[in-house]
């Protein structure tokens, strides 16, 4: 018998690196996201295949079905992170594999795996789904992160999400500004580690506390706005604050001087999708840059 799980990908609107520290941030999740099925067999192992958006094979791994011992593999580092995930996975639901006597796994991203979307908290939720343990859990345990990209996997709508206490606090939004075919998803053609990102935010002295309250009245600054001229002016001060904590030029700055409207990073500086407001000519502009990913607003958020 098959099962099938599915999750969506996320892109963090607000609150980059604060919502780490209990900012309010508001993340959506997108159209794109990631398969995961399971099929039982008597193979004594676990045959694990990852396909990319064109059905390529990226990844596969062969584990005992056990110990999770990696028997052979075409990537030793993804192995190792698969098998931690399913290590974590049992160690919280014991129950999981018992009795199974082998096991045929496929992923399939709706997504190129360079985007930044989250071909690994995708993972998680769904690998939780199938083990039904805590996804959180599984992400503290595993990956790490503030579990935002856990929450949009399992949501059909925006969220403002806020860690208090390290908890998760998640409330459903309906955030479809009258402004929203003006907006642009630009891909910067290189994928942003987002471990990196966090290294380099912790490395940084600041108010934290100031910060994080700055980073949350914006975020609801934001998803009250009515017109274009105020989402821009919010985007653009969003930008200066987290410029003057980690200390890199806002990318409006750095690579868009000339671009007539506002630009926001999303995650990690440096890397994945920003944010542009824009017209019928915003994706000729930045197809002249060089960046031929723009996906508008209706195309990318779910």
């Amino acid at each position: 018998m098959k099962k099938t799980f599915y999750s969506n990908g996320k892109l963090l609107i607000t609150g980059e690196y604060a919502v780490l520290d209990g900012a309010l941030s508001l993340a959506i999740p997108t159209k794109y996201g990631q398969y995961l099925s399971v099929t039982e067999n008597d193979s004594g192992e676990i045959s694990w295949l990852s396909f990319d958006e064109k059905s390529e094979g990226w990844f596969k791994t062969s584990l005992n079905m056990e110990s999770f011992e990696i028997k052979s593999t075409s990537h030793a580092e993804i192995a190792k992170t698969l098998q931690n995930i399913l290590w974590t996975a049992k160690k919280a639901n014991n129950a999981f594999l018992k009795g199974t006597s082998g096991l045929a796994v496929e992923t399939k991203l709706t997504f190129p795996k360079d985007w930044g979307l989250g071909t690994s908290s995708t993972l998680i939720n769904n690998i939780a789904q199938w083990a039904q343990v805590n996804a959180y859990y599984l992400l503290t345990q595993s990956m790490g992160g503030s579990g935002y990209d856990i929450a949009c996997a399992q949501h059909q709508t925006p969220i403002l999400y806020q860690l208090n206490k390290g908890f998760p606090k998640i409330e459903k939004l309906t955030f479809g500004p009258n402004f929203k075919n003006q907006l642009y998803f630009v891909y910067l053609n290189k994928k942003q580690n987002s471990r990196d990102g966090i290294e380099q935010y912790r490395k940084q002295e600041f108010d934290s506390a100031v910060f994080i309250q700055q980073i949350s009245e914006i975020t609801k600054e934001i998803i009250d706005c009515a017109d274009l001229s105020t989402f821009e002016k919010l985007l653009t001060k969003h930008e200066h604050i987290i410029s003057n904590i980690i200390k890199i030029a806002p990318v409006k700055t750095s690579l868009f001087p000339d671009y007539w409207g506002a630009i926001k990073s999303l995650g990690a500086w440096g890397g994945d999708f920003i944010l542009a407001t824009g017209n019928e000519k915003t994706p000729e502009y930045f197809k002249s840059k060089g960046f031929d990913t723009i996906l508008p607003y209706k195309e990318m958020a779910l």
